[in-house]
C-alpha cells in the first residue's frame, strides 16, 4: 500500500508559534490594476538576503526544464442573498457541491432555516434554494433548483464570495479569477495564481518552463485560522481535486516542479502519497512533511495561526519568520489580494 501519512518526524507543537502581528492597513483590500505588478520576496535561503523582485519576473527566475503547475478551478458566484415567503432575509453561502447534486453551504439569518424552506432571490424566481438538512448551525444541505443549470442561475443571482477580511467591494469580479480559471467550482480563489497573467506564462515558455495545470477546489476553510491548542490536534478540512495525467508525467520529468500556490502542493502532494489522481484530499501538510514532487513555491502572505501558514514552516522551516517580518517591514501586501513569495524547499536552496 502507499504511504499516506507524508511525514518522516512528529513533534508538538503550539498553534500560537504560528502567531505574528498584522496590522489590518497591510491586508489588501484591492488587487492592482496590472496582476504582475504584484511584489515577489524571493527566498534565496539562510545565506543571502532575500530579493525583491516582482511577479513578472518570474519567468528570469526559474531555470528550463522546470515545471510551474498551477490551479486552473474557477470561483463560483456562491453567495446568495435570499427571502422566504414571510420576506425575511436570508444568506446562502454555497461551500461544495455533494456527490448527489445537493450543496453543503452556511445558511445565515435572524432566525434558524427549517427543513423544508424554500428561498428565492429578491430579484425573479428562476432559481429557488431548498433548505434539506444538515449538521447544525449554519452549516446546512441546500438544493437548488432553477429551469437552466445552476451555474447560469448563480451567474444571475450570485455575488463573488470574497474573504471576511476583505471589507472594500470588487468592482471587477473577473479579478477574483485567474486568467486561466476553467471549471466553476470553488468556493474561494487558488490566490497565487491571481498574479499571473498570459504574458507572464507565454515568457516562461519561451525560457523552457512548462505549464501545467490541476484542479484542486477550494473551500473557505482554506482560509480560517486553527482552533486547536496544538497544531497536530487540528483537523484538516477536505477538498476535491485532480491531477490530470499529463499533468503527473510531466511531474515525473521535470528538473524542478514549482507550486503556483498551497492548493497545488495539495493536489500533487496527496498525489504522489495515496497513488491516486483524483479524490478527496484531506492532506495536513505540517512539521517534518516527507515532499516528494514541489520543489519551489510561489504563495501569498497567509493569516497567522492558519494551516496554510503551518505549510510555509514545513517548506522552508522556521525561516518563515524572517521572510514574513522582511515583508512587514517592507510594505508588502498580505492576503488574498496582497503581494506574493517563490520559496525553495529547505532541503535544496539554490546557491546564492
Amino acid at each position: 500500500m502507499p504511504r499516506t501519512s507524508g511525514f518522516v518526524g512528529w513533534c508538538t507543537v503550539d498553534v500560537d508559534d504560528f502567531a505574528y502581528e498584522l496590522p489590518s492597513e497591510r491586508i489588501a483590500q484591492q488587487p492592482l490594476s496590472r496582476r504582475d505588478d504584484a511584489r515577489l520576496l524571493v527566498d534565496r535561503g539562510p545565506a543571502a538576503p532575500p530579493q525583491h523582485r516582482h511577479v513578472r519576473d518570474l519567468p528570469n527566475l526559474l531555470e528550463p526544464g522546470d515545471l510551474l503547475v498551477a490551479n486552473r478551478t474557477r470561483v463560483l458566484p456562491a453567495r446568495l442573498h435570499l427571502r422566504k415567503s414571510s420576506g425575511g432575509a436570508i444568506e446562502v453561502l454555497l461551500l461544495e457541491r455533494r456527490p448527489d447534486g445537493s450543496w453543503d453551504a452556511l445558511v445565515r439569518g435572524s432566525r434558524r432555516v427549517a427543513a423544508g424552506t424554500r428561498l428565492t432571490p429578491a430579484s425573479g424566481t428562476d432559481l429557488q434554494v431548498e433548505v434539506v438538512d444538515g449538521p447544525g448551525g449554519d452549516r446546512r444541505v441546500v438544493r437548488l433548483h432553477a429551469p437552466a443549470d445552476e451555474v447560469t442561475a448563480l451567474s444571475v443571482h450570485g455575488e463573488m464570495p470574497l474573504p471576511p477580511y476583505i471589507a472594500a467591494p470588487l468592482t471587477d469580479p473577473e479579478r477574483y479569477q485567474t486568467v486561466f480559471a476553467d471549471a466553476p467550482e470553488s468556493a474561494a480563489a487558488p490566490t497565487a495564481g491571481l498574479h499571473l497573467t498570459a504574458d507572464v506564462l507565454d515568457r516562461c515558455r519561451e525560457r523552457g518552463v512548462a505549464i501545467a495545470f490541476v484542479d484542486l477546489a477550494v473551500g473557505l476553510d482554506t482560509f480560517r485560522p486553527m482552533s486547536a491548542d496544538k497544531v497536530e490536534d487540528h483537523v484538516m478540512h477536505g477538498e476535491r481535486y485532480r491531477v490530470p495525467q499529463a499533468t503527473w508525467s510531466q511531474c515525473r520529468r521535470a528538473e524542478r516542479v514549482v507550486a503556483v500556490g498551497t492548493t497545488v502542493v495539495r493536489a500533487l502532494e496527496t498525489a504522489a502519497a495515496t497513488g491516486d489522481l483524483q479524490g478527496r484530499t484531506e492532506l495536513f501538510v505540517h512539521g517534518q512533511f516527507d515532499f516528494r514532487v514541489v520543489d519551489r513555491l510561489v504563495t501569498n502572505f497567509h493569516l497567522p495561526r492558519s494551516s496554510l501558514l503551518v505549510m510555509i514552516d514545513a517548506f522552508v522551516g522556521p525561516r518563515w519568520r524572517e521572510l514574513y517580518d522582511c515583508a512587514l517591514q517592507g510594505d508588502y501586501r498580505f492576503l488574498s489580494f496582497g503581494d506574493a513569495m517563490l520559496l525553495t524547499r529547505r532541503d535544496h536552496w539554490l546557491p546564492s
